[in-house]
């Protein structure tokens, strides 16, 4: 039995020098080519290359020159460079080496109840900091904490929060960044400088895109750059990852509208047509068929709403009277859908409500 037990362990031994070898070989490999999303390739590594948000940059600017950092208040859309933001300006602040050390980031996937408040974010912030950096250059002494989706923290940790801004204002400062302003409890707004991010014009986010498209040795058409745009909704984030998922299906070739439209998950224009005509018919066994294939095709019953608001909104065939009734039950359908409701059920009560007011006339 031992001699058996001895074998296969006296022949397992001898490959271990090639397999060492080829490992070597393939961290080494991986060393040269880190393959990295292009969101984070292309995040702004200083301030100045923030877009669009001048006010933002402005301050940060005058702190950066060695004026005090107030502790600030950033919201607005996602995708529009409130976290790439300060990190940018913390780089600048405290230099490659210090970054590590005078940056606490805290995200919405941290946990960040009121414990962690009172243990973590307490002992960061009593840390005392210098004012030098080891490249000879100034440094302000004060240290970073970066609140990222304050908005879903509990209120009991904001206002754990508040008493910490208070006490240790000499040596810390504060970033909160939410979507919602509102679910930022008051005591903590008001002991903050707001900044509002809005979101980036068409043009800036089609210049950033043809930036990374030339990077990155991509084909894509003006047409289709327009489209991306369109359809990532200010959110220049997604706007990257569609082009990039985009670059990865078609493997070298040209990216046109269809693709992007396959990618987003947005439902295509003939398809919404084709329900408003089948609506105008005044048939519901055929609007039932037209239903039913928008579901098994996989289209989200969401995202025809918000394209079908659009739609009904800027359309000129249809009177005032139908169009706020079609809005109110778009209204409707999608708190029903944020609740859980069946989609093919709501998707059939819309276009049977949509079908009542293009016939009635």
């Amino acid at each position: 039995m031992q001699a058996f037990l001895k074998g296969p362990a006296s022949i397992s031994t001898k490959p271990v020098a090639p397999k060492e070898k080829s490992a070597a070989g393939s961290s080494g490999e991986g060393k040269r080519t880190k393959p990295i999303p292009w969101v984070e390739k292309y995040r702004p590594r200083n301030v100045d290359e923030v877009a669009f948000q001048d006010e933002v940059v402005a301050v940060l600017k005058k702190s950066l020159e060695g004026a005090d950092l107030p502790n600030l208040l950033f919201y607005g859309p996602p995708g529009t460079g409130k976290t790439s933001t300060i990190l940018a300006a913390a780089r600048e602040l405290f230099g490659p080496d210090l970054f590590r050390q005078r940056v606490l980031e805290l995200n919405a996937s941290d946990e960040r109840g009121i414990q962690v408040i009172r243990e973590k974010v307490k002992a960061f912030a009593q840390l005392t900091a210098s004012g030098s950096r080891s490249d000879g250059k100034m440094c302000p002494p004060f240290k970073i904490v970066i609140l990222d989706e304050a908005d879903s923290m509990t209120s009991a940790a904001q206002a754990a929060l508040r008493r910490t801004m208070e006490k240790e204002s000499k040596t810390t400062r504060f970033c909160l960044i939410c979507n919602y302003i509102s679910r930022i409890i008051e005591p903590l707004t008001s002991r903050c400088s707001k900044f509002r991010f809005k979101p980036l014009s068409d043009s800036i986010q089609q210049q950033r895109l043809l930036d990374v498209s030339e990077k990155e040795h991509v084909k894509i058409s003006n047409e289709a750059v327009s489209y991306l745009v369109k359809v990532s909704e200010g959110d220049l984030r997604k706007a990257i990852t569609f082009l990039q998922s985009a670059t990865r299906l078609m493997g070298g070739k040209e990216i046109t509208e269809k693709i992007i439209t396959e990618i987003a998950g947005v439902i295509p224009k003939e398809t919404i047509d084709e329900l408003l005509l089948g609506c105008q018919s005044g048939s519901f066994e055929k609007l039932e068929t037209l239903a039913k294939n928008l579901i098994n095709e996989g289209f989200a019953v969401a995202q025809l709403v918000n394209q079908l608001h659009d739609t009904i909104v800027e359309s000129e065939d249809y009177s005032d009277k139908q169009k706020s009734a079609i809005v109110e039950k778009l209204a409707e359908v999608d708190k029903c859908l944020a609740d859980g409701a069946d989609e093919f059920l709501q998707l059939m009560s819309l276009c049977a409500l949509v079908m009542q007011q293009l016939t009635q006339n």
